[in-house]
């Protein structure tokens, strides 16, 4: 009797767009999909930025392109993903945070968080499915937060939007599912980037993020990357509608 053969990790051959590519989780995510064999287009806003990330792309011998692209300027993403596309796989990690105590919020900061974080991510997979359905499949990852899950300390605004997140991704699985188009996240818990700095610079918020964690430590993007690859490539192609939390059993209760 022949043994079962582990489905494949690799993505040769294959096209991924990153967004929110130039730094952080973004740029790991883009890494770990070269590595693992993608031709990778990588998208932020930060023509400088981006320029130096795909230079590293490059050196390290992965396949990359850069785009300068705002996601939250609907007209430019449907014409990048025309013209761009289509692709296999879409890691949208462009992300936003504005924390504040709810009775602080202004309506502007609510407006722009959410414009980033819930209109641009479902316009962006729509966009890309479109691509991924004239194909015959693919892949689409949104990085979410343990936040789409839980509430958090002045975090009301951006909790909201990865809720919103999680529920548009689920029900974007159960329409695309017949079209092949697996549509899943990722939830890190707090992550060392440049977007995490300010609170990781607040002894008082470190003391309430090390008590939840029971891995008794934060992440680094590095923990995110072998997700990344997992959901993108065939080792998951049952895998849809669902959530894939990295918090260090911050959420086991």
């Amino acid at each position: 009797m022949a043994l079962p053969v582990t489905p494949s990790f690799r993505l040769d051959g294959r096209r991924a767009l990153v967004t929110g590519a130039s730094r952080g989780i973004g740029l790991a995510c883009a890494a770990a999909l070269g590595e693992a064999g993608a031709d990778v287009v990588m998208a932020a806003r930060g023509a400088e930025a981006l320029q130096a990330a795909v230079e590293e792309m490059a050196h390290a011998g992965h396949h990359a392109a850069g785009l300068a692209l705002d996601v939250t300027n609907t007209d430019a993403v449907r014409a990048a993903v025309a013209e761009q596309g289509p692709f296999d796989i879409l890691v949208n990690s462009a992300g936003m945070a504005r924390h504040s105590p709810a009775l602080e919020t202004t309506p502007e900061d609510f407006e722009d968080v959410f414009a980033v974080n819930l209109r641009a991510a479902y316009f962006l997979a729509v966009e890309v499915a479109r691509g991924m359905k004239e194909k015959g499949g693919g892949s689409i990852i949104q990085i979410s937060s343990q936040m789409g899950h839980v509430g958090g300390l002045e975090r009301a605004v951006y909790a909201a939007t990865k809720h919103g997140v999680e529920g548009m991704t689920k029900s974007m699985a159960m329409e695309w599912g017949g079209d092949n188009i697996r549509v899943n996240t990722i939830c890190p818990t707090f992550i060392r980037t440049p977007l995490t700095e300010a609170t990781f610079n607040d002894p008082e918020k470190v003391d309430w993020i090390m008590s939840k964690i029971k891995l008794g430590r934060v992440g680094e993007v590095e923990d995110v990357m072998g997700a990344v690859v997992y959901l993108a490539s065939d080792a998951s192609l049952l895998v849809t509608g669902s959530s894939l939390l990295i918090d260090g059993g911050w959420t086991a209760g």
